[in-house]
């Protein structure tokens, strides 16, 4: 798309002279205006310069990259010709030739333009062959533009492939699309293939700060960002959304006009949403939520504004502040690196994909809003759990229902606990280590409980004083961890210290002895003994107390090598 230059002076109130929206106004004359599509102009200018053109371009790339200018400008480079008549191809189109100014106004009767999503049939095509047999009226070349390609009906194509393969040396052809997948291989396969790329913010923000000065108006380098992330790449869509900002701006386009009249967000209360969430504290997310909303947010814009964030914290954990994004400010990406500081890579991995399954469930929901909220209480309350692969590597499993089900919250593959928050008791006074670790399962770290029973050997326990002895393997802040969550959890101050010797056996290894030790006894039992000879090759998994009368204490699961129970 175009540099910021126009070609007329045209603006509101200019006498009888129509408005002409800003992507019209300032749409790219000639190659040199064409922003972001670098490779494009290079390869092109190459093939001018020496003479290799080919008898048909397709120009792919999303909505607003510039196809259809593109297109323009390449059929006034085959038909560049000077006043005096001298003149040749070439993308040096500085000077405006005989038939410049028409063919980038689309009405040159050798330019033909055609929008193939209306005129899909085999009849259309055959009048394009038709007139491709006729000679150029005045241009050097008859040039066929057909837009949206792929719309074409299969037996318009084949129809085409002919005159496609061998056209008459008057003749070029120049294809757009959007849906480059939908084109047939033969048809691609008779064409030099360009794609035009998403232009990159910075160049977008440049590019309509620019523009905005050429109109006599201010704006704002984060207000311009907004409008380059809003746009994806598209320089018409950004026009268009800055064209709307100049005229509901009094004066000055800052980033809360964008903000209000796109229904976005601000970043940084966004940052807020997100950490609130990452922490479990649900009845403060949704109250942070419902202030965005009253502000006019849009709730499906600010799903996607929360994973678009837990993408830049991601980068920003990954490649540093600075890498975080092109369209952040200097404030936002010091936030965003002190969030990558405390999260971890598959907690917000695990984020992210909660709230792209979220956006596309509140997208179909009849009430949005309810549907988002529901969305931010399933992020509060799988926050601190373990990601799957944690649970499997220390071989956890999930907790199943009645019906032997694995039971799990919608986009999530852990289990859904009970809310952190739902009880307001008092916190219990830790009589021994048993009881710590007990009540850090209870507080549902799971990670932490498992490393207290298989990582460390007490040495001393008194309330509010442990010292521990950590195994080899042990993690290296697992007594800080321990501290910081027991002085939080119990409001009392905790003394953890790590000893050298006199460590216990593990609690771990304490179960397994007494596993053992029930399961020495109990195999001395004569009719489990007969039961274990009835059944040849039957093992005992496990034994679990009975609840009955009280008459007996346990019994015995067995479990034939063949399968049979």
């Amino acid at each position: 798309m175009a540099k910021s230059k126009s070609t007329t002076s045209d603006k509101a109130g200019n006498g009888d002279e129509p408005y002409l929206v800003l992507a019209r106004k300032y749409r790219p004359q000639n190659f040199n205006d064409l922003i972001g599509q670098e490779a494009m102009v290079k390869t092109l200018a190459n093939a001018f310069k020496t003479g290799r053109i080919a008898q048909a371009y397709m120009l792919t790339g999303v909505r607003g990259v510039g196809k259809t200018t593109t297109a323009r400008i390449l059929a006034r480079a085959l038909n560049y010709e000077k006043e005096d008549g001298s003149g040749g191809p070439t993308i040096d189109l500085s000077e405006l030739g005989t038939h410049c100014e028409s063919i980038m106004a689309s009405r040159h009767p050798d330019v033909i333009e055609m929008d193939a999503a209306s005129n899909t049939g085999i009849d259309n095509v055959r009048e394009i062959i038709e007139n491709a047999r006729y000679k150029p009226v005045s241009a050097r070349t008859k040039v066929f533009i057909i837009d949206e390609v792929h719309m074409l009906s299969r037996g318009a194509f084949n129809a085409l492939l002919k005159t496609l393969e061998e056209p008459p040396e008057h003749v070029k052809f120049i294809f757009a699309t959007t849906e480059i997948r939908k084109v047939p291989v033969t048809v691609l396969s008779r064409c030099q293939r360009f794609d035009l790329r998403r232009v990159d913010a910075p160049t977008l923000v440049a590019h309509f700060g620019g523009i905005a000065k050429a109109e006599g108006s201010e704006a704002d380098t984060d207000a311009l960002a907004l409008i380059a992330r809003a746009s994806e790449g598209s320089v018409r869509d950004g026009l268009s959304i800055l064209d709307q900002a100049l005229a509901v701006a009094s004066s000055k386009v800052t980033a809360d006009v964008v903000r209000d009249m796109l229904g976005l967000a601000d970043r940084s209360r966004i940052f807020d949403l997100l950490e609130t969430l990452l922490k479990g504290e649900a009845a403060l997310a949704l109250d942070a939520f419902a202030g965005l909303a009253r502000d006019g947010a849009d709730p499906v814009q600010v799903l996607s504004d929360l994973a678009e964030s837990a993408h830049v914290v991601t980068r920003a954990k990954i490649a540093g502040a600075d890498g975080a994004g092109d369209t952040l400010s200097k404030e936002e990406q010091s936030r965003a690196a002190a969030l990558a500081d405390k999260l971890s890579i598959p907690l917000l991995s695990r984020a992210w994909q909660m709230l792209v399954k979220g956006y596309e469930e509140v997208g179909r929901a009849p009430d949005a809003f309810a549907a988002a909220e529901m969305v931010l209480i399933r992020m509060a309350y799988t926050a601190d759990l373990p990601t799957p692969d944690d649970l499997i590597k220390h071989g956890v499993p999930a907790p199943t229902a009645s019906d032997g089900t694995t039971s799990t919250p919608a986009g999530t593959n852990t289990p859904m606990p009970p809310h952190p928050q739902a009880s307001n008791d008092a916190e219990p006074i830790l009589q021994s280590f048993q009881e710590v670790v007990d009540y850090v399962g209870r507080k549902r770290d799971v990670n932490l409980k498992i490393e207290l029973e298989e990582q460390v050997r007490l040495v001393r326990f008194e309330p509010g004083v442990i010292e521990l002895q950590l195994e080899p393997k042990a993690r290296a802040g697992i007594v800080g961890d321990l501290k910081r969550k027991l002085d939080k959890w119990t409001e009392m101050a905790w003394n953890i210290a790590v000893v050298r010797e006199g460590g216990r056996s593990t609690l771990r290894e304490d179960e397994d002895a007494h596993k053992a030790a029930e399961l020495a006894l109990i195999s001395d039992a004569p009719l489990l003994k007969a039961t274990l000879e009835a059944f040849p090759g039957a093992e005992i998994l496990k034994i679990e107390p009975l609840v009955d009368d009280g008459e007996s204490s346990g019994t015995a699961d067995t479990k034939s090598r063949d399968g049979a129970a």
